[in-house]
């Protein structure tokens, strides 16, 4: 089943009513907005590698107020054991038995405030709840429900006492953002504002969690041309070619691709995908993938450069069949 023009005029407007919303909280930053919506929809996480007091937690608490869910936030320390996040098994004399304490990250939308600071392996407790939607503790599954959402954080600037996040998480992320400071008039705004405590700004609910991820199951069918997919295809083989590049993207980048290209359709109110959604997407679904010869990286190229040039030399399709 396909989705209908009905269908995409209805989801279009409930994302637009849900980006303004959370505008009212991130001024400015609309792009950043819609592509947290985007990874949302499309049932992934975001990444986010950001300067200090960029609004960062304020971003993931207006996102799960706007659609009625909860909201955790993990501060990742050194010290941070994987218990802390997805909880534990507490023994009870009087029961005589054990019972599952819930960590944070049983929640619709979960801030990993600076997650290159905790050791590899607290890092890869997120790894089987990001991918599954649940964790297992003493060997039973317990799962984190619907909608469910990570959105971590790393600072670009302190490397002392960080370790950096492993390629197979890196992956797990669907895109990869940074919000960046505001422009001068969204920064008059905010001081106008000061008054009020960051914590203590709310928006209003626009949508219920089972509407959400109703609009996730709606998105997956958008339709697809056989020639986007033969673009997002050339797009993903053309990172693994460049001579910068260690290691290309992979087959989950492209299907990351895809996904969200569907979303962002969706969300332009259209029931099919577009090269211009691909090439929207492409820079903060793949870049972040790629790992550069460190002669390379020595140089100044970056990932994000890379995509661009291959954007510019992989042709999109000219034509597509009808929908």
């Amino acid at each position: 089943m396909t989705m209908t023009p009905e269908q995409a005029t209805w989801f279009a407007d409930i994302f637009n009513r849900l980006v303004a919303n959370v505008d009212q909280v991130l001024l400015g930053k609309t792009f950043v907005i819609r592509l947290g919506f985007t990874a949302l929809l499309s049932e992934g996480h975001l990444l986010l590698e950001d300067f200090p007091g960029t609004g960062k937690t304020s971003f993931a608490r207006a996102m799960a107020q706007s659609v009625a869910g909860t909201s955790n936030r993990i501060q990742f320390t050194p010290d941070l054991l994987p218990g802390d996040i997805t909880g534990v098994s507490i023994y009870y004399q009087g029961k005589k038995r054990f019972e599952f304490h819930p960590g944070p990250i049983f929640a619709n939308i979960v801030l990993a405030d600076e997650i290159n600071r905790a050791s590899p392996k607290t890092q890869s407790a997120l790894l089987e709840v990001m991918e599954e939607a649940h964790v297992t503790v003493d060997g039973v599954t317990h799962p984190v429900g619907a909608p469910f959402m990570v959105i971590a954080t790393q600072n670009p600037i302190e490397q002392a006492g960080t370790y950096r996040l492993p390629e197979a998480q890196l992956d797990r992320f669907i895109m990869k953002a940074s919000i960046g400071y505001p422009d001068h008039s969204s920064t008059l705004r905010i001081l106008e504002g000061a008054g009020v405590k960051a914590h203590e700004s709310t928006v209003p609910p626009i949508v219920t969690a089972e509407v959400v991820t109703e609009m996730g199951q709606l998105a997956r069918t958008v339709h697809v041309d056989p020639t986007i997919n033969d673009y997002v295809a050339r797009l993903v083989e053309a990172t693994r070619g460049a001579t910068e590049v260690r290691l290309g993207a992979s087959v989950r980048g492209a299907l990351a691709l895809i996904r969200t290209a569907k979303t962002l359709a969706a969300a332009s109110g259209r029931h099919y995908v577009i090269p211009d959604d691909v090439k929207a997407l492409t820079e903060p679904v793949l870049a972040h993938r790629l790992m550069i010869d460190p002669e390379a990286e020595f140089d100044g190229v970056t990932a994000s450069s890379i995509v661009g040039q291959i954007l510019i030399e992989t042709p999109p399709p000219s034509e597509r069949q009808a929908v």
